[in-house]
């Protein structure tokens, strides 16, 4: 390594030389300074050398990550120029103690190497001709034959509540709202909960878990299944708000879940099916073409 010059540039030549060319040589040239390189090569200038092995910036073209300050793409070669290090050195030190039979991986790099290729030919498959597009019919059908995969590990709820200030006033009129017709009381607590409440939530077409809807209103349950089977409408008051949770719907733990809450559940299950038809279909495709083009020939029977 000795008997080689090596120019220094200042610090922010450097910065304007990343920010004109965008390429790793400046970066290089600085590591330089640290790590005492002075080789050449045509892939450019070395930035670190293990035993025989050096590590070129051409080696580094293409893995510095986009949008990427000066600052932070100097800490990034820094790392890989590290982490090079560190990995020859193990794998030096593996290579001087392992067997040979234990440093052959040819047959597993083989195997690995044949299942990315498989993979992406399958991804590329699926990609041309999957359709995605499930129909509510299909959803039901499957919904209704397999009920027994669709049971609930918890507590769920159809819900509406409203969450106000503890002001007398307020709190009549709210309580008027819900006392309404469902169509009217809707409307109703729609436009003043965007005015005056404090929280609320008027999806009912939503199922939600009964515990998360306990994280937002303080009622008092001591058995779930009991509360939810004995309450319809709930007003509750402390020192600053006053509650009000109106349940539409609720579903028990180990009941038949919903199939609204299944649905985009089933759409994906419906979708994989067709992914896992599609390879089946490409294989089988793929060995008749083969075979009806005697490019297949087998030499042993099962006798």
């Amino acid at each position: 390594m000795g008997g080689c010059h090596v120019s220094l540039f200042t610090e922010s030549r450097l910065m304007w030389h990343f920010i004109l060319m965008r390429n790793f040589i400046y970066i290089s040239l600085l590591l330089l300074l640290h790590l005492g390189a002075c080789h050449s090569s045509d892939k450019g200038t070395p930035l670190a050398r293990v035993g025989d092995e050096v590590l070129y910036e051409k080696d580094l073209e293409g893995l510095l990550p986009d949008n990427i300050s000066p600052q932070d793409s100097l800490v990034w070669v820094r790392n890989y120029v590290n982490s090079w290090i560190n990995t020859k050195l193990i794998i030096n030190k593996a290579k001087e103690n392992l067997k040979p039979e234990q440093l052959n991986f040819k047959s597993q790099l083989e195997k690995y190497k044949n299942s990315l290729i498989t993979y992406a030919y399958q991804t590329e498959v699926i990609k041309q001709n999957l359709d995605t597009a499930v129909s509510n019919e299909e959803i039901e059908n499957y919904y209704l034959k397999h009920k027994n995969d669709f049971v609930l590990l918890k507590n769920i709820v159809r819900v509406m509540y409203v969450v106000i200030n503890n002001d007398k006033k307020l709190s009549e009129q709210f309580s008027e709202y819900f006392h309404l017709p469902d169509s009217v009381m809707l409307d109703s607590l729609e436009y003043n909960s965007r005015m005056f409440a404090q929280d609320y939530f008027l999806d009912t077409t939503q199922w939600i878990p009964f515990d998360e809807l306990l994280k937002n209103i303080p009622l008092e349950v001591y058995n779930k299944k009991l509360f939810l089977e004995n309450n319809k409408f709930v007003k509750i008051k402390d020192k600053q708000h006053v509650f009000y949770v109106k349940f539409v719907d609720f579903k028990i733990k180990d009941d038949l879940s919903p199939l609204a809450l299944e649905k985009e559940n089933i759409r994906m299950i419906l979708i994989n099916k067709r992914k896992m038809e599609l390879i089946r279909e490409m294989r089988e495709k793929l060995y008749r073409n083969a075979l009806n083009k005697n490019e297949i020939e087998i030499y042993y029977t099962y006798d």
